[in-house]
């Protein structure tokens, strides 16, 4: 069982920078693949990022590549999301997830609450 808590959300104008934070529960964090997706009223929720296990890998939506970089540290148990260059197309709720397995077609195990990102042109 596994409880994720993110934050570092809030207003910011076009081109500026947040980071997000997502805080996980448990002694076995460091056995999930973890990641980061969004939602946007009206739209479904969509991919913005993913690392392996060990942060040796990171993967990222077309639309992200190169503002955003993902990152974790396994002895804080968190994963971080670092977004810079930020446009008012990112203004969403990101949520944090974490699955047991590193494959695409299995299901995320768990979802945090989410966090609003607001950005202002």
């Amino acid at each position: 069982q596994v409880q994720l808590v993110e934050s570092g959300g809030g207003l910011v104008q076009a081109g500026g920078s947040l980071r997000l934070s997502c805080a996980a529960s448990g002694r076995t964090f460091s056995s999930y693949v973890m990641g980061w997706f969004r939602q946007t009223p009206g739209k479904e929720r969509e991919f913005v990022a993913g690392i392996t296990r060990s942060g040796g890998q990171t993967y990222y939506a077309d639309s992200v590549k190169g503002r955003f970089t993902i990152s974790r540290d396994n002895v804080k148990n968190t994963v971080y999301l670092q977004m810079n260059s930020l446009n008012p197309e990112d203004t969403a709720v990101y949520t944090c997830a974490a699955k047991r397995s590193g494959d695409t077609t299995t299901n995320v195990d768990y979802w945090g609450q989410g966090t609003q990102v607001t950005v202002s042109s």
